[in-house]
């Protein structure tokens, strides 16, 4: 046998070792059970894998992000298995990793049942113990359209092989290289079990699966197309250790509770009804006030910071988002038209900016006026397909803080500089904390504009991102058509991150929409344009509030920051008095005279996370001061009524939470 030499490649370290022909990655990495495939020259490869002369190998550990994806796609085979043993006729569509877990598409005859999952679940724990081996084979289109042929949905797979979607995950199953088909193999005698065509790679065998649980299933359409058959999918999750399973499991049990979903019908603050359409939501008196006090806040400060504020209608005539561009780039996302005067195309608006550029160009403009800075709470329409509606976090209809910002190119690194640090600013102050960045770049099949005027946009902004001082993370082919974006992102109270505000340079629409001011020479120049948006949307930041605080606003944003809780009927009045002078101080103070019993109402109100309850009995009449009951159940006695009432405008002036 003749020797091959090759590298052991672990992070900058590099070992050359020789071994003989026919070494395979998982004799390379012996012993090291965490190990579970390899990457040679860029690419996954099986354990099984065999070496070559002058390759370099990289282990992957199970708990590195390639590793989990493996696991969890393995996983998903596992499942199909279970599924064709148990449910025979069910067809094949496609099972990809996703974040945190994996799912798989059936053509069945039925929806799965919750007892179709317990049978499902044990089945896979019966095939994970088997051992069964994964092995790869290399097949011809010919021969695998022969193999599959009672799999319709995996012969469509073959004959796009090379031009799949990443967005449907059909590109685990096909890639632009050979086609394989995964055979899972008896542990004893290599009898086929099971088999699914698949690019790979996977785990060794079914027995390195440590922990998986099946969550849930739904309805999807095959590859997510509403024209395409309706299949059900399964979802489920797999981890390196049942702990690490146990942990996943607690917090997505923590997150339920979180759930805005939830929570909106629970405080009473929002719902969606049918009658008027999936993604548009209605806001309730309760959730009212909270988003007109985030909406408030929000003027204030922009007004501090020198933004003026615009209105614009909902729907204008398709010509101007054919001049912006965003027919040509952005229509599957847009509202059908409306037919008006004589077979005039209008649409609901999508976006804020075109208008914001009519606005600019209604008159001439001088650089004695940039920046200048339009804000607006703009309410936009985007068609989003079912499948992805998510109560208010991807919404149909909802209400941009929309800015867009107008300067010179002189002013353009100062003044991004200056929007992105109100922006943080401005979302701490409504208790996020926990940031990073954000740069997308140029998505080289989606964009307009010179490649010169994005580079010049993108080092721009990498340098304003920069001197945040926090964590900036690429997003390679990320950006909008029109310019690069810095994305501020935001870890929640249990760690979710959800993205939060945009800013985004563009060079492009100034000069779609042919925009001037006059320079101090004289002459005509063209500005650049910043988009801003800081909530993201009014619908998504609310949400998001919701869930960071579990319903438990702090009592600036809360709906009623104290409740009047009478021992008894003669308290009422009292309390009443209590609450008119709280009032007149702006505070949101209700009395509840309703005839439950004290201990109910305080359990009620409880429910409904009222930061302070003031209770009030015989002797706080008597000494003119009333009780403090804490969302914690603490209290605090004996309060002087003008101390209580200071307390109150205090930690509201303050934005604390309680």
């Amino acid at each position: 046998m003749s020797d091959v030499r090759v590298i052991i490649q672990r992070d900058s370290e590099r070992e050359e070792r020789v071994v003989t022909t026919g070494t395979t990655a998982a004799d390379l990495f012996s012993g090291e059970r965490t190990v579970i495939a390899a990457r040679v020259a860029g690419e996954l490869k099986d354990l099984a894998y065999e070496v070559k002369d002058g390759e370099a190998v990289e282990p992957v550990e199970i708990s590195s992000p390639d590793g989990l994806d493996i696991l969890r796609h393995s996983t998903a085979h596992v499942m199909a298995q279970a599924v064709q043993e148990l449910f025979p006729e069910a067809k094949l569509g496609i099972g990809p990793p996703v974040q945190n877990g994996f799912y798989y598409d059936f053509d069945v005859a039925r929806p799965f049942t919750p007892e179709d999952l317990k049978a499902i679940e044990k089945r896979m724990q019966e095939i994970q113990k088997r051992g069964q081996k994964f092995s790869r084979r290399v097949v011809t289109d010919e021969a695998a359209r022969e193999e599959l042929a009672d799999e319709p949905y995996k012969l469509e797979l073959i004959g796009i092989k090379g031009s799949v979607s990443t967005d449907d995950g059909a590109n685990v199953e096909v890639g632009a290289g050979e086609l394989t088909i995964y055979d899972n193999l008896d542990a004893k005698t290599g009898e086929l079990c099971w088999r699914d065509l698949c690019r790979g790679p996977h785990l060794p065998t079914t027995r390195n699966i440590p922990a998986f649980k099946l969550m849930r299933n739904a309805a999807a359409y095959w590859r997510g197309s509403e024209k395409n058959p309706m299949l059900q999918r399964i979802y489920g999750t797999a981890w390196p250790s049942k702990e690490e399973l146990k942990a996943h499991l607690d917090f997505l049990a923590e997150a339920e509770k979180r759930d805005h979903r939830k929570l909106g019908t629970e405080l009473d603050l929002f719902s969606i009804p049918d009658e008027i359409g999936s993604g548009l939501a209605v806001f309730h008196p309760r959730g009212g006030i909270i988003r007109r006090v985030m909406e408030d806040y929000s003027r204030k400060k922009h007004e501090e910071h020198d933004y003026e504020f615009v209105y614009s209608p909902h729907a204008t005539k398709g010509a101007l988002f054919e001049k912006s561009g965003h027919l040509d780039w952005y229509a599957e996302g847009m509202y059908p038209p409306m037919q008006l005067d004589g077979g005039t195309d209008y649409y609901l608006k999508p976006m804020n900016c075109p208008m914001h550029n009519l606005i600019f160009d209604a008159r001439g403009r001088s650089y004695r006026e940039l920046p200048l800075r339009l804000f607006e709470f703009g309410t936009v329409y985007r068609y989003e397909k079912s499948g992805v509606v998510h109560g208010l976090t991807r919404a149909r209809g909802f209400t941009q803080d929309d800015a867009h910002i107008y300067c010179t190119r002189e002013q353009m690194a100062e003044e991004l500089d200056r929007t992105l640090t109100f922006v943080l600013d401005l979302l701490r102050d409504y208790g996020l904390t926990d940031f990073y960045l954000e740069l997308s770049t140029k998505d080289e099949s989606k964009y307009v504009g010179s490649d010169e005027a994005w580079e010049e946009a993108t080092a721009v902004l990498q340098q304003v991102a920069e001197k945040q001082g926090l964590p900036l993370v690429p997003d390679p082919g990320g950006a909008a058509f029109y310019g690069p974006k810095i994305s501020v992102q935001c870890r929640d109270a249990i760690g979710r991150t959800w993205q939060m505000s945009t800013v985004q340079l563009d060079f492009n629409l100034p000069e779609r929409f042919d925009l001037e001011y006059t320079g101090p020479d004289g002459s005509r120049q063209r500005p650049v344009m910043i988009h801003r948006a800081l909530f993201g949307s009014i619908e998504r930041f609310f949400a998001v509030l919701l869930e960071h605080y579990a319903g438990a606003m702090p009592p600036w944003l809360a709906p009623v920051q104290a409740v009047g809780i009478p021992i008894g009927d003669a308290h009422v009045e009292y309390l009443q008095e209590f609450a008119a002078e709280a009032k007149k101080k702006g505070l949101r103070v209700e009395v509840d005279a309703s005839s439950d019993r004290m201990q109910k109402k305080i359990r009620t109100h409880q429910k409904l996370k009222v930061p302070f309850m003031i209770i009030v009995g015989d002797e706080d009449m008597a000494a003119g001061t009333v009780s403090f009951r804490y969302r914690d159940g603490s209290q605090e006695n004996g309060i002087a009524r003008d101390q209580a009432l200071a307390k109150l405008v205090d930690v509201v002036e303050r934005r604390v939470q309680v």
